[in-house]
């Protein structure tokens, strides 16, 4: 029962996040996905970072990382800076567009968010952030 019951949870859940990623896919202009929008994020926090450090930091593989800095690149939301006495060493900036494009995503992320848990009652949300932080916590604690 227990395992039938995780498995309906883990049908729900992709169905949540499927429906969640068309309807911010229909209202975001840009041609992006989750991936890059982190990268984004990283750059607008942390300043430029060299592609590797991102791929390492966000989980990606070097080529998917390569990819994803070059439709950035083409979409102008992000630029390769070259360092002037090793062209080899290339760090990925942000640009005003991208800083932009980022500030939309989250905008359009949080109403598509706020729209989905709507349905819930106060109660509800707190039963689920309790639920949602113990499940970190075990992810958390497995990483240790």
């Amino acid at each position: 029962m227990r395992q039938r019951n995780i498995f309906k949870l883990i049908h729900a859940i992709e169905q949540m996040n499927n429906e969640n990623i068309i309807r911010f896919t229909k209202e975001f202009q840009h041609p992006l996905g989750i991936s890059p929008i982190l990268v984004l994020s990283e750059l607008k926090s942390k300043g430029p970072r060299k592609q590797v450090e991102l791929a390492e930091t966000l989980g990606y593989t070097k080529g998917a990382m390569t990819n994803i800095a070059t439709k950035l690149t083409k979409l102008e939301l992000a630029e390769r800076l070259y360092d002037e006495s090793d062209r080899r060493t290339i760090q990925l900036k942000i640009t005003p567009a991208g800083e932009i494009a980022l500030n939309e995503a989250q905008e359009i992320g949080q109403k598509v968010f706020m729209e989905l848990f709507d349905v819930l009652s106060e109660e509800e949300i707190n039963q689920y952030l309790v639920i949602q932080e113990k499940l970190v916590k075990g992810i958390q604690d497995r990483k240790s």
